[in-house]
């Protein structure tokens, strides 16, 4: 009953009767309509009726959408812009059925043929990769860190070039004599040796009174060097490149 009683003063409002017989609005202000709202909140206890009135204070608060407002609201379509068409749409109708009606036989052929050509693919690539990410990672940390910070790639590449050369044309017991006075060159080629699985020492040797960096280069007794179809140089600027 008393929700009954509630409803039946609210909406007996003058400002939320429709006019009648055509006849204008009494036009309550909105600053007139929201004071009547707030004045009910203080005479209405049911939480119904008293949730019915702030959703009407909140309808004359926010002014009505326009056109504009409403499509932006819905845009994309139905409102907004057009949706293009799909590239299925555009395409020539007897091109896409010769597609959707070829013969099972061939589609599984051409399937299979497709699979084991991006297998053997795959499978190459994927043993020059391992072979490289192996190599770097006998490289020492610090030496790591180093090469990845050097822009020496032509040094780097010329100590590979020579590691490469003795490791296919020397014999078991050779050795590679460099004499190289940088330490910061010397951390390269030490880090170039480890890559490749060789063994590298630095020595001083003395000369009366001048002494000098020796950097002697063998093959290790146990595990034989390895010579990846990707060379360090490589690799290290395709890690700069972001390619890697």
């Amino acid at each position: 009953m008393v929700l009954h009683r509630e409803l039946d003063l609210l909406l007996s409002s003058s400002f939320i009767e429709p006019p009648k017989d055509g006849a204008k609005s009494s036009g309550m202000s909105i600053e007139k309509k929201i004071e009547f709202l707030e004045s009910l909140t203080g005479k209405v206890s049911n939480r119904r009726s008293r949730r019915w009135i702030n959703d009407r204070l909140l309808m004359e608060l926010v002014p009505r959408l326009n056109a504009e407002e409403i499509r932006g609201l819905f845009a994309p379509p139905p409102w907004g812009d057009e949706v293009p068409p799909s590239t299925f749409s555009m395409t020539n109708i007897e091109e896409w059925d010769r597609f959707r009606n070829i013969d099972m036989d061939k589609e599984v052929n051409i399937i299979n043929t497709l699979e084991n050509s991006v297998e053997k693919r795959k499978g190459h690539i994927d043993a020059d990769k391992l072979a490289v990410l192996n190599g770097w990672h006998r490289v020492d940390c610090r030496t790591r860190e180093a090469l990845r910070r050097s822009c020496l790639f032509e040094l780097i590449e010329g100590y590979e070039e020579c590691v490469r050369a003795f490791i296919t044309e020397s014999a078991v017991g050779d050795v590679l004599e460099l004499q190289i006075q940088d330490p910061f060159h010397r951390l390269l080629l030490h880090g170039v040796c480890e890559f490749y699985n060789l063994a590298s020492d630095t020595v001083t040797e003395h000369n009366g009174v001048e002494s000098s960096k020796m950097t002697k280069i063998k093959k290790k007794k146990k595990g034989s060097p390895v010579l990846p179809n990707i060379t360090l140089t490589h690799f290290l600027k395709m890690s700069k490149e972001g390619s890697w």
